[in-house]
């Protein structure tokens, strides 16, 4: 968002905000640092309506350094907590000290929770063994159609405890995977093929998807996808059409 128009980005964010899309993550490496700014300026006066989510850089996650990044990203942001906070992929500094940081965060009520980005089950399996059960509140992977990897392993773990995943380029970035399945289930439905894509998703109970839009227009239809239910026939032929292939280890972008 920071390399878009700066009036339009806040446009867009707080029109998303309006239809209920009020899960807005960002990260301190986004154009380093403006994208919280221009999320600081969408969310004024509305901060009480938003699950915020960032994200800690790993080369900042010692646990004196995540202390002062989320500093830093709460003054970016301008509020004085988070609901979530992500380390953005594990790193060469030990986890465990990126937890005490993210713990001490917590009991000061500077974040409300906490989870990590771009882990595979080895390192899920590290994060609840040093943070504890019932700690690690989700896992943001890179998850679309054309990328369905994860549903092999690494959701099935995170559905087993308790843990949420979070679905990042959840249409594919700039490469959408549109196809002939979409279009017609679209038509049928009167929708589009990526409000189709995002509702194959987030049938599941476990899966947020949280797309991307400068354009307030392509946020409105993102919005529309939530109010799809895809009927098993739907889903079934969605699912030949885009086989999750096999399983090759975590992609990420």
């Amino acid at each position: 968002m920071e390399q878009s128009d700066r009036a339009s980005a806040v446009a867009a964010l707080r029109r998303g905000i309006e239809l209920g899309m009020t899960h807005i993550d960002t990260a301190e490496m986004y154009g380093s640092g403006k994208a919280e700014e221009i999320v600081g300026e969408a969310i004024a006066g509305m901060r009480d309506r938003v699950f915020l989510v960032t994200k800690v850089l790993p080369s900042n996650a010692t646990e004196k350094g995540t202390l002062a990044a989320c500093e830093r990203s709460l003054t970016r942001l301008k509020t004085g907590h988070l609901d979530c906070y992500l380390l953005h992929w594990p790193g060469s500094h030990p986890l465990e000290g990126t937890i005490r940081g993210f713990e001490k965060l917590r009991q000061d009520g500077k974040i409300l929770s906490y989870g990590v980005s771009n882990f595979d089950v080895e390192g899920m399996e590290e994060a609840v063994r040093l943070a504890g059960k019932g700690r690690i509140a989700c896992n943001q992977i890179l998850h679309h159609l054309a990328e369905r990897t994860a549903e092999h392993v690494l959701i099935p773990w995170c559905e087993r405890h308790g843990i949420a995943v979070v679905a990042y380029s959840p249409l594919g970035a700039r490469r959408f995977p549109s196809g002939a399945v979409l279009e017609e289930i679209a038509a049928a439905r009167q929708a589009t093929p990526r409000q189709i894509a995002l509702a194959f998703l987030l049938r599941r109970r476990s899966v947020f998807a949280i797309p991307k839009s400068s354009d307030p227009a392509h946020v409105a239809e993102n919005a529309g996808a939530a109010a799809i239910a895809l009927t098993d026939d739907e889903a079934r032929r969605i699912d030949a059409a885009f086989k999750p292939g096999p399983w090759r280890g975590l992609a990420t972008a």
